[in-house]
């Protein structure tokens, strides 16, 4: 059949994407592009926000199909992202990067002082002040346990529990945690100084005690031991952590810790964030919900400060003003951002002060504690 030339032109118009675009498309390209300008211009978490920003704008242009699933019986093929999406699904990208997170974590600082273990474990405290708020405001249990998981502030983390529980929610709770994990230099700082006197902020903290080779190695596999028979659903996260934590430690594979540390979370994290960000379509994103969600986000990570300070200013007073209260905040598992602010709030208040390695501590205790916490709620929330 033979068309005339207007035919043929109205016909690409039809098949174009340009026919089938909405408001709804044109309010989710816009949304992309605000997060392309944060992490390029802004500098707000670019290794992840950036993918994350360009999988939203693939998932929004009609007819690219990128993330349409195989139709059982057809030789139809699925979409590029709906093939890598399944490293998500399955739970094997967050377990990966934290494979590069472990080799990239010196737990020196928490095992010189473990007290820095309770600090960790109140800065997740946000976590259940946002389930609890959840579940008032008509969420499933499933879905405020992962809406609760932004406040451990663990993007892998985050993404591991709701593709587990609530992965309708995936897009939403990603950005949410990533963007927020960005802002920690703008959230933190007022609560930081709201809960805490001058004096506090001026403490200045004894140098942490040099910890030897034998103890770093043995911390990987006692913490995966302990935490695994604990919580056996925790498994993948802590084991992938403290495995590449023993590369790390153990001075014998340079090379594996070198790729696990370079090549394979930065591999995994393209992966990741465009598949993240292609969940984000306009139908699952422009809802009430959303605005919920980065509500409570907000929120949780509120919290959590609030309870690692809390905790810090009560082992200050319990050391007779021995314990620096900042230190707490850095409790939220964004390493290394968290415990920067501790250090910058510091010395603010006093020149000579430096926090830095004493709120690693509390930062690198927040990894594990946040992964635990995911660990609980999906045991008692899983299916």
């Amino acid at each position: 059949m033979q068309y005339s030339f207007i035919e043929t032109l109205e016909r690409i118009w039809e098949m174009s994407g340009f026919a089938s675009l909405t408001w709804q498309h044109l309010v989710m390209i816009a949304i992309s592009g605000v997060l392309i300008y944060l992490a390029i211009v802004k500098g707000f978490e670019p290794l992840l926000l950036l993918p994350i920003a360009f999988g939203m704008l693939l998932a929004n242009l009609p007819l690219a199909n990128l993330m349409v699933g195989e139709v059982e019986g057809s030789s139809q093929p699925g979409g590029l992202l709906y093939y890598l999406y399944l490293g998500v699904k399955k739970g094997i990208y967050p377990s990966l990067i934290f494979l590069g997170i472990g080799a990239m974590t010196d737990f020196g600082p928490l095992i010189a002082r473990p007290s820095s273990l309770f600090l960790g474990a109140a800065a997740q405290l946000g976590i259940y002040v946002a389930f609890l708020i959840a579940i008032a405001l008509g969420f499933t249990p499933q879905e405020a346990a992962s809406i609760g998981i932004i406040g451990g502030a663990d993007g892998p983390t985050a993404i591991y529990l709701t593709t587990k529980l609530a992965d309708h929610l995936l897009g939403p709770i990603a950005i949410a945690a990533y963007s927020y994990m960005a802002l920690i230099p703008m959230i933190q700082p007022p609560i930081m100084r709201l809960l805490t006197t001058k004096k506090e902020r001026e403490t200045k903290m004894e140098q942490l005690r040099e910890v030897s080779k034998l103890e770093k190695v043995m911390f990987p596999i006692v913490v995966t031991i302990l935490c695994v028979l604990l919580l056996p659903s925790v498994a993948p996260l802590i084991g992938m952590l403290m495995l590449g934590n023993l590369f790390r430690e153990s001075g014998v594979v340079e090379r594996l810790s070198q790729t696990a540390q370079n090549a394979l979370i930065n591999i995994v994290t393209i992966f990741l964030g465009v598949t993240v960000g292609a969940t984000a379509s306009a139908e699952n994103f422009l809802r009430l919900e959303t605005i919920m969600i980065i509500g409570l986000g907000l929120l949780a990570f509120s919290f959590s400060t609030v309870g690692g300070i809390l905790l810090g200013k009560l082992m200050y007073w319990l050391t007779g003003g021995k314990v620096n209260p900042l230190i707490g905040s850095a409790g939220v598992s964004a390493v290394p951002m968290a415990a920067r602010v501790s250090q910058v709030e510091g010395q603010k208040a006093n020149p000579s002060n430096f926090l830095l390695m004493h709120a690693m501590g509390p930062n690198v205790a927040g990894v594990i504690g946040s992964a635990v916490v995911a660990g609980f709620l999906l045991a008692v929330f899983g299916k």
